[in-house]
């Protein structure tokens, strides 16, 4: 799974063997090359099949994008990172395959996205999102859930030219990504919600669009079942490890780095797997951290309280709990893809892009 005659280092998780990787293939170097590439490429697909939408809500797909801002000027800067569609052409090359043909499957899961994006903010109430206001906040609730709607449309046009049943693994997809979202909010209100509610919660709401796009990308490659089953694998518990990382940023990382304010999560008591994890635990910390987030949702949670409830989620062993498990995840995902069996060198690159998921700062 490495590039003859590179220089390496040995990557390592718990439960899996020593994995080598190139060193032009670290984290830091992860935006340069072909991963630009695959990016350009469901860029320009991207923008055409977005252009098909009706103006009075096409204007307001390219501020969510952040190719305009709200008034309709064009936005210099990055197109963002296009974390699944370049999933989706990777595995299409790991698989044997051309990115280009998995150029639908990769707008496509892009699109189901950002449908979900537009919706969960509307649900969870945040104001902002890649540094800027939301939809709902600049354009309404009503438009932001009209253009969740028209993404979803496009999505399923866009994937049903695809054969061999990958209309269906996208349908049972979004059905799994919905369930997970229903559970968050259910969530909200339930007060018994256990540390495998969350686990399971995780892997519908992130872990099964990140296994429809590696599944999807295998089999536009024309992988057999049983090849295509192993990458979406891959991708389930790269989702997993993806979502505990991204737990944890929304209580101790950097709102410069990461585009949304820093406790917003515990601002509105929500049962991230750090959370569950530290209230499971048995410790002090956890009986108080079970009063505080027990008190009347509708009361107001203080910056200066949502500093106490990090310092407890951390006492509790949450943090800890939530680091050691999205690497466990990611151990999870590097096997997988070992029984993928793929090609050479698109492994090194998926392999490099798994490890700067898993520990990244934004």
């Amino acid at each position: 799974m490495s590039e003859p005659g590179a220089k390496k280092r040995a990557v390592h998780c718990p439960g899996t063997p020593a994995v080598a990787l190139p060193e032009e293939t670290s984290p830091g170097a992860i935006g340069s090359g072909s991963v630009d590439e695959l990016r350009s490429l469901t860029l320009a697909e991207l923008k055409a099949v977005v252009g098909r939408l009706p103006e009075s809500l096409r204007h307001i797909a390219e501020y969510h994008f952040g190719w305009k801002d709200e008034r309709g000027r064009p936005v210099q800067g990055s197109p963002g990172k296009l974390v699944r569609p370049v999933l989706v052409l990777m595995c299409a090359r790991a698989a044997g395959g051309q990115a280009e043909a998995a150029i639908p499957a990769a707008v496509a899961v892009e699109l189901v996205h950002n449908f979900s994006l537009l919706h969960d903010d509307v649900m969870d109430g945040d104001a902002t999102r890649r540094h800027r206001l939301t939809v709902w906040s600049a354009f309404g609730t009503g438009n932001a859930v009209l253009l969740g709607d028209a993404l979803l449309a496009l999505a399923f046009e866009t994937v049903t030219a695809l054969g061999r049943g990958s209309a269906g693994a996208f349908s049972d997809a979004l059905l799994d990504m919905v369930q997970g979202q229903a559970k968050d909010l259910a969530f909200e209100v339930e007060t018994s919600v256990t540390l495998s509610d969350g686990m399971t919660m995780a892997a519908g709401k992130t872990g099964a669009l990140l296994r429809c796009a590696c599944l999807l990308g295998a089999l536009s490659a024309g992988a057999d079942e049983a090849r295509a089953v192993s990458f979406g694998e891959f991708g389930a518990h790269l989702g997993l490890a993806f979502q505990l990382t991204d737990d944890v940023l929304s209580i101790w990382g950097d709102p410069e780095t990461t585009g949304k304010p820093v406790g917003n999560d515990l601002r509105t008591r929500k049962k991230t797997l750090p959370v569950l994890a530290a209230l499971s635990s048995g410790t002090a910390a956890a009986e108080r951290l079970a009063l505080l987030y027990g008190r009347d949702p509708a009361r107001p949670t203080g910056p200066d309280e949502c500093g106490e409830l990090a310092a407890l989620i951390e006492q509790a062993g949450g943090r800890s709990w939530a680091e050691h498990s999205g690497q466990q995840a990611y151990a999870a995902a590097i096997a997988a893809l070992e029984r993928a069996r793929p090609e050479a060198g698109a492994a090194v690159g998926l392999l490099a892009l798994a490890e700067a998921l898993v520990h990244r700062t934004s």
